[in-house]
């Protein structure tokens, strides 16, 4: 933990160096990716030492894939080679180098760096082995048209903003950061002569990064004093099972589950806040004419803590995985989109068996979630009164649920997972499947199933 925050600490200071001295009017993109790489592989040797050679093989293999593989195939070959190898590590860290070592964990940029292997696989598939016509809009624009040469690849995945935590992004998106045209082309999309300037403005990420600078500051005080203070595995302590009202666990579940929070906000913010103080993450204008930096953001603590709905709390957390998810999985899957979509984010996460029952779990409360909402939100639109109600029950479901769901996740063995089920009485388990066998489930369309140019498509099949 102290190698992570000192890392990344380090990083933002060179994230500034980067922006300043090494500029694209300043420097080659060239000298940008091998400076950006290098310092990447310092980081990761310095945080785990002989085990980051699992990063560099993982990568070097991907690589002779990416070279050597036939276009129509590019996608699956890495796919397995990435996830299989992710697997294997998550199975050796745990039973032969024992979990305990921190030394060890080097989970961490191994998973980011097997999102980013298979990202840039299906998007230079869809770039090269697909038809526009297939693509969607989003797979269009994402698309690679041609191969990375080595130094990009290795800028690509080990760059020193993003080895460490994350968040993963698309391949253009970098390139494009890193050839100086990242901010520019977002600022093309504006008609700035009607807002009054004669020239482009030229952002600044500095008030973006002070801002999420202190969101990590509150969240570390916050994690210092909370998350020790109430620990997960007091839900399942047996005098607080026995002396506890039911209602009063449930509330107490609420609390731990916020509690665990902070240290993901502190993580996840000061990866964001790295990228911006390089320059990276620059996401465009809002309708307020306030420029925004949070192309990276991996949540939205706000709409987290609001959230009336399963999906908005999903969509808001660990957002460029969900993002991931639904590029590598979703969008292709030819089956069963949200189902295999829970299992990969398990099987992307680890083995232990706490995850699979969390997701597990989410697939359950996702749908019946979906039904009640298909079948019931209606009714409650009618007034504000009736609306506000709505989001006030669905609020309160909505975090329980969550909670429910994720004490598996932080729990992690079989035996405290099924022992916290038992003691409230599997009640969301009852409650989805009562839901999905009582209510009809309206069909979802998929949206993997509309190209881009759906005239184009109707035209082809008339001919």
């Amino acid at each position: 933990q102290i190698n992570f925050v000192a890392c990344q600490l380090f990083a933002l200071l060179a994230a500034f160096w980067f922006r300043i001295y090494l500029s694209p009017s300043h420097a080659s993109s060239a000298v940008r990716h091998a400076f950006a790489t290098l310092f990447g592989i310092y980081f990761a040797v310095f945080c785990f030492g002989w085990y980051s050679i699992h990063l560099f093989v993982l990568v070097m293999m991907n690589y002779g894939i990416m070279n050597m593989a036939s276009i129509p195939n590019i996608h699956r070959y890495s796919f397995v080679v990435a996830m299989g190898y992710l697997t294997l590590c998550h199975i050796s860290r745990i039973y032969i180098f024992h979990y305990g070592i921190l030394t060890t964990d080097f989970s961490g940029p191994l998973m980011i760096i097997t999102q980013k292997i298979t990202t840039l696989a299906c998007q230079l598939h869809d770039g090269i082995g697909r038809q526009a016509e297939e693509l969607t809009a989003e797979q269009n624009r994402l698309a690679v048209k041609s191969r990375p040469s080595l130094l990009e690849y290795l800028s690509y995945l080990l760059n020193f903003m993003s080895i460490i935590a994350g968040p993963c992004s698309n391949y253009k998106d970098y390139i494009a950061f890193i050839e100086g045209r990242h901010v520019h082309m977002k600022l093309l999309e504006v008609n700035w002569k009607q807002k009054g300037y004669d020239r482009l403005p030229d952002p600044s990420p500095t008030g973006a990064v002070m801002y999420k600078l202190c969101i990590t500051l509150v969240s570390l005080i916050l994690f210092l004093t909370l998350t020790k203070n109430f620990p997960m595995a007091y839900i399942i302590d047996n005098e607080f099972l026995d002396k506890t009202p039911f209602l009063s666990r449930l509330g107490y579940l609420y609390v731990v589950t916020q509690a665990a929070k902070p240290k993901y906000y502190f993580a996840w913010t000061l990866a964001d806040a790295v990228n911006n103080a390089a320059g990276y993450g620059f996401s465009g204008v809002d309708e307020r004419g306030t420029f925004r930096w949070d192309l990276l953001s991996n949540l939205n603590i706000w709409n987290i803590e609001t959230a009336t709905s399963f999906k908005m709390y999903i969509e808001n957390w660990n957002i460029q995985t969900a993002a991931w998810l639904k590029r590598v999985c979703y969008d292709r899957a030819p089956w069963y989109p949200t189902a295999l979509t829970f299992i990969l984010s398990a099987l992307w996460h680890g083995i232990y068996p706490g995850y699979y029952f969390t997701f597990l779990t989410g697939i359950l409360i996702t749908l019946a979630a979906r039904a009640i909402r298909n079948n019931c939100r209606h009714y409650f639109l009618s007034s504000v009164p009736l609306k506000i109600t709505y989001d006030v029950v669905t609020w309160a479901v909505t975090q329980l649920a969550v909670c429910y769901t994720v004490a598996p996740f932080v729990m992690l063995a079989v035996e405290p997972t099924i022992k916290f089920y038992k003691s409230v009485y599997f009640h969301m388990h009852i409650l989805s499947i009562l839901v999905l066998l009582l209510l009809p489930i309206r069909p979802q369309t998929h949206s993997v199933r509309r190209p881009q140019n759906q005239a184009m498509q109707n035209s082809i099949k008339s001919k």
